[in-house]
């Protein structure tokens, strides 16, 4: 008797709550207490494409999983990096990971940086220690594509030199004539012949068109409330300025509510959000 029916293999369609695996392919340490990792899928399931701004969910197994933005893309898709800082049990066991070890991913989730919305204007990009992180894969798209964009501006502020991350990256940065790339510490060695101070005061120094600009902000709150204000100080209108923040992620779909901002749930109207629709909770103080 004949096989009646050929044996068909159906892979079960990829929910947000199931995390797939990935290969740690490198590990960078880019200061005393933040790894890049390199990853890629160990099968033909993958994730969807992610943007710049979004985040995914890393799991470590027996320790549970955090939400952490894509730091670069700029990699043979569908490998992506991701920058960890290790202040934690779960952020340090992703740290200690090696090549050859395997976590789990699910996403992407959330809004990305509004990159079509600045293309033909002045960009400002401020950013506070890691929140260079999830900003590094928009500066990645303006070097690509350098035509599209006119005044391009990074500030970047850390602790003290130690603390940098993407050194290569800034080199080569500094270097370029179509980018204005200013550096600040908040504090630092006799041989630091740079700049002192948060990373706001930089604004000053920043050129651009304050009608005609994008801007885009990413690191502590604190830090980011008075880029906030000198922004608008220098011209800005507030819906022309976005910030992101990762406060309280855990179930990455609005469904847990741990991270409730107002009216808004961090992991599902952001983490990229426009400083003109979130302004007024911004200055309710434990909100």
């Amino acid at each position: 008797m004949g096989q009646l029916y050929e044996h068909i293999t159906i892979e079960a369609p990829i929910d947000v709550w199931t995390p797939l695996l990935y290969l740690i392919k490198e590990r960078k340490e880019e200061n005393k207490n933040t790894v890049s990792l390199l990853v890629a899928p160990l099968s033909a399931r993958q994730i969807d494409p992610i943007q710049p701004g979004q985040f995914n969910m890393l799991y470590v197994f027996g320790k549970g999983e955090i939400p952490v933005s894509v730091s670069s893309i700029a990699v043979d898709h569908p490998q992506m990096i991701h920058t960890i800082q290790d202040v934690g049990r779960i952020s340090g066991g992703v740290c200690a990971l090696k090549p050859g070890d395997q976590l789990g991913i699910r996403g992407p989730f959330g809004n990305p940086w509004p990159i079509r919305a600045a293309e033909g204007k002045d960009v400002i990009l401020v950013a506070g220690g890691l929140g260079l992180a999830p900003l590094r894969p928009v500066v990645e798209h303006i070097v690509e594509h350098p035509d599209v964009f006119r005044q391009v501006n990074i500030l970047y502020g850390t602790r003290s030199p130690d603390y940098m991350m993407f050194h290569q990256n800034i080199i080569a940065w500094q270097a370029d004539p179509d980018i204005n790339f200013l550096l600040t510490v908040d504090h630092s060695f006799k041989t630091w012949r740079g700049h002192v101070g948060v990373v706001t005061h930089l604004i000053e120094q920043a050129k651009f068109d304050p009608v005609n600009t994008v801007a885009m902000v990413c690191g502590p709150e604190i830090m980011m409330r008075f880029a906030f204000a000198a922004l608008e100080h220098a011209g800005m209108n507030a819906s022309d300025i976005y910030f992101s923040m990762e406060r309280n992620m855990k179930c990455a779909i609005g469904h847990c509510g741990h991270c409730q901002f107002g009216p808004a749930f961090v992991c599902k109207d952001g983490p990229v959000f426009q400083y003109s629709l979130m302004q007024e909770y911004l200055r309710i103080r434990e909100l």
